[in-house]
């Protein structure tokens, strides 16, 4: 397969997703794995106690749903180099390369908010359809949060999702576009993009340290931890070039991973720090799970509260990022 045809796959997908998004009409892979997903859960929960039969379980359905998604990945790619790239098969693979990417509609939801809450008196309580909203991208519970930190719940969800439903899923997709170079039967595009958007949705569906899901949902979230664990470095080790603070990059990167690193999650604590410290606000805190209250490490402690301006220009940050990677694939891909 001629490297040209690769890269524009690839190169469609990142433009598909940047200026279309998910278009309604089409049946998202997340609507099918979280099918799958949910009613294995389900089942095996009513059927099945204990904590050993549970983390089988939960082996089980991370086995199964990354064989389902990988396989059916793998199935388009091969399907389109047999046809002699085929239009039909091109454009499966395009639009489901672009359904593993989350930049238009990660970045409009959090938006939507920031304007909403702005829009409100700020004393006046917030309104349910702000907190639907918000309850919408965080699984920390919102109910009774102020408008502050409602403001502070987005934008950890957008900083933390970047990395989760963007530069992660970028990441995969440009290492098998490297590996298809060499071998059509190496792992491609869309079927390394398609198990990490597997992952990812197992770790947001069963992947809390809570019940029901403490055990079942246990090598999910160890996993998509493995799988995002590069990506997020990168994240923190590129953002800083797409910056005004560039002059400040060492201190930067010192203060990102020393801040983040406090955080129990190997990843998310490290991908917040360096959008904290970028933008200059303050991030972390008291968050409520359930009806348990968790205090997260602060970071950034001398940071300006979240507000509309500090989402735009996260919002900003991760645009130019998208297409700086994309120059870096670009260069290396054809140097290779």
């Amino acid at each position: 397969m001629a490297k040209i045809e690769i890269y524009s796959l690839v190169l469609g997908s990142f433009f598909f997703d940047f200026l279309i998004g998910d278009p309604s009409f089409l049946l998202h892979p997340v609507q099918i794995i979280g099918f799958w997903i949910d009613k294995f859960t389900k089942t095996y929960l009513k059927s099945l106690k204990g904590k050993n039969l549970q983390l089988l379980g939960g082996l089980l359905l991370l086995i199964s749903t990354l064989t389902l998604s990988y396989f059916s990945g793998k199935y388009l790619e091969l399907k389109f180099f047999q046809s002699g790239g085929n239009l039909f098969w091109g454009i499966s693979i395009l639009i489901g390369l672009s359904s593993c990417l989350a930049s238009k509609s990660l970045i409009s939801s959090v938006k939507e908010i920031s304007y909403l809450i702005k829009d409100e008196s700020l004393d006046e309580e917030p309104n349910q359809i702000i907190i639907d909203k918000v309850q919408r991208l965080v699984s920390r519970n919102v109910s009774s949060c102020s408008k502050e930190n409602l403001m502070r719940s987005a934008t950890e969800s957008l900083t933390e999702n970047s990395v989760d439903g963007i530069f992660g899923p970028l990441f995969w997709i440009f290492l098998g576009a490297f590996f298809l170079n060499y071998s059509i039967y190496l792992p491609g595009p869309l079927s390394l993009g398609f198990s990490y958007k597997a992952l990812s949705t197992l770790d947001s569906m069963v992947g809390y340290k809570y019940k029901p899901f403490k055990y079942i949902g246990f090598f999910s979230a160890k996993f998509e931890d493995y799988a995002t664990y590069i990506p997020s470095r990168v994240v923190v080790l590129t953002l800083p070039l797409v910056s005004i603070k560039i002059p400040n990059y060492f201190k930067l990167i010192k203060k990102a991973f020393s801040e983040g690193r406090q955080y129990e999650s190997p990843n998310s604590g490290i991908s917040e720090a360096i959008f904290a410290h970028i933008a200059n606000i303050k991030l972390g805190g008291e968050n409520k799970y359930q009806e348990k209250i968790i205090l997260k490490p602060i970071l950034n402690d001398k940071g300006n509260k979240c507000n509309r301006d500090s989402i735009t220009h996260i919002c900003n940050l991760i645009i130019r990022l998208e297409f700086l990677w994309l120059i870096f694939f670009s260069l290396i891909f054809f140097i290779n």
